[in-house]
């Protein structure tokens, strides 16, 4: 009687395992795979990231040198390998504009534009959209193309970027000689200006043209 029980415990434990146990221990190694796998990804991307922030360490060191002089070709060189191994990041794209401030103070705006452009047409976020936006109006407005340069500053800011903009604007309408919307502009800079915020610039250049108005 013991000895049928036995079996039957058994027969009930094998066929409980056909139905329960196989999933059950499969179900554990993809968590484990799940587990181990993210952070392994997680430790990845920690390691790309701290390449990526010592690549860009190098980059900056380039640029800022004790004489004041940055060699393009090599700035050039490691903001092309932030691109071949990061690119679209945050690191790629600033790199691209230190390319771009480079390439100004070398005399070839041309060279700045396409870095530019090219955060532009894909930013990172938000910040580096503005800044790519607002330099390359710069750049163009040193051009000559100080209408092609307004356009890129229509439609809205983020209150963030909002006074940085508009007197942006005031600087490029005066550079046209439209001297009435570039008060207008300098106006709306110093309103997104925050209360504690040194209006500055903005009220210098307020000044400089009621002067000029007299």
């Amino acid at each position: 009687m013991t000895s049928r029980t036995e079996e039957e415990e058994l027969a009930m434990i094998r066929d409980w395992w056909q139905r329960n146990g196989k999933p059950l221990l499969t179900g554990c190694v993809l968590a484990l795979v799940l587990i181990f796998g993210w952070k392994g990804w997680q430790n990845y991307q920690a390691n790309q990231a701290q390449t990526a922030s010592m690549l860009y360490q190098q980059l900056l060191d380039s640029v800022i040198t004790d004489n004041g002089q940055a060699d393009l070709q090599q700035v050039a060189a490691l903001a092309g390998n932030l691109q071949k191994d990061f690119a679209g990041s945050q690191y790629a794209q600033y790199g691209s504009l230190l390319v771009a401030k480079v390439a100004v103070e070398a005399g070839k705006p041309e060279d700045a534009v396409i870095q530019l452009q090219g955060v532009l047409e894909k930013p990172a976020d938000a910040t580096l959209a503005e800044l790519a936006r607002q330099r390359l109006a710069r750049v163009q407005a040193s051009q000559g193309n100080a209408e092609e340069a307004l356009k890129l500053l229509d439609g809205p800011a983020e209150p963030a970027f909002q006074a940085g903009r508009e007197e942006l604007k005031g600087d490029l309408l005066v550079q046209l000689g439209r001297t009435d919307e570039a008060r207008a502009a300098y106006e709306k800079a110093q309103q997104a200006l925050p209360a504690d915020a040194a209006a500055g610039s903005v009220q210098l250049k307020l000044d400089d043209l009621a002067q000029k108005d007299e």
